[in-house]
């Protein structure tokens, strides 16, 4: 009688187990920006962890945040508004004010956004967490920032005769998540850039030196509409500026209902540049996140 034969592969066994293993990931490569927006805790982790770096072994801590921005409106004040009589721009230390504080936002987000993803080189190659969070919390740090300029900013156009009114609402509302949605855009894709090419964060810093000086902060629109004239190309470039619309819409917010006459110096169509400026700045955003997904399976290799 013939032995038994041994039994061969269970193929049953195995096809069933087959749907139980884990697809291929490529390592380092999560949900994206969603899954980074998702993870709070983790985020409120990196931005603690940034401020505690900034104000280490400082006395006043987050305080500086608020005597800086009342210190340098003081000065705009006293030097630009009264010594320097600055007369075609009516209270203009608020308008002023309002402009830089929109785009000192951008600039300290997207240049710490830049180098965010080499800042945090350790954690990159040790852990694994959403690469978008480190960008994001740039951003979110920007914010922590801007809240004092805006007290400042309230209070001083308060001074100057302003009243809060609904549409000044809104148009700050939306010059706060222009700032921040272009911000992180423009972070994502200059932080994933940057792992590569180092040289770029430099390039950046000599760009948000000059970046003041492409939106109505220390001068009108209408110096432009004069210079290159009205309904030109040149100023229909410079109106579709989305960091141009975010200004404006702070000055409108603030600064417009100051003084009689002050709204006078806002351009026309705002709302219409305000459409076009969320559509550009979405667009950013989803190229930043498309360049950002793109690369970040390479950034341990590279850090």
């Amino acid at each position: 009688m013939s032995g038994t034969a041994a039994p061969g592969p269970d193929v049953d066994e195995d096809a069933s187990h087959a749907g139980d293993v884990p697809p291929l990931v490529v390592r380092g490569r999560g949900g994206g920006l969603a899954e980074a927006l998702g993870r709070r805790y983790l985020l409120s982790l990196l931005v603690r962890k940034e401020l505690r770096v900034r104000y280490r072994a400082s006395v006043l801590g987050l305080g500086w945040s608020y005597v800086k921005p009342a210190v340098q409106f003081g000065v705009y004040f006293v030097a630009l508004g009264l010594v320097l009589r600055q007369r075609e721009i009516g209270d203009y230390a608020v308008y002023l004010f309002g402009g830089l504080a929109v785009v000192s936002t951008f600039s300290e987000a997207v240049g710490n956004g830049t180098r965010s993803v080499v800042t945090n080189a350790d954690l990159v190659r040790k852990i694994y967490l959403p690469r978008e969070l480190f960008p994001l919390s740039s951003v979110c740090v920007a914010a922590v920032h801007l809240a004092p300029q805006l007290v400042v900013l309230a209070l001083g156009a308060l001074a100057c005769g302003w009243r809060p009114d609904a549409v000044g609402t809104a148009a700050l509302l939306a010059s706060l998540v222009l700032t921040g949605t272009l911000a992180l855009g423009v972070g994502l894709l200059l932080g994933a850039l940057n792992v590569l090419f180092r040289d770029l964060e430099n390039l950046v810093d000599l760009m948000l030196m000059v970046l003041v000086w492409l939106s109505p902060v220390f001068y009108s629109a209408s110096r432009v509409t004069d210079l290159v004239g009205a309904g030109s190309s040149l100023e229909q470039l410079y109106q579709a500026n989305p960091l141009t619309v975010a200004v404006e819409l702070m000055h409108r917010a603030t600064w417009a209902q100051a003084s009689p006459g002050n709204a006078a110096l806002l351009p026309g169509g705002l709302l219409r540049d305000t459409v076009v400026a969320f559509a550009v700045a979405i667009s950013v955003l989803v190229l930043g996140q498309a360049v950002f997904r793109r690369l970040t399976g390479r950034f341990a290799q590279e850090l």
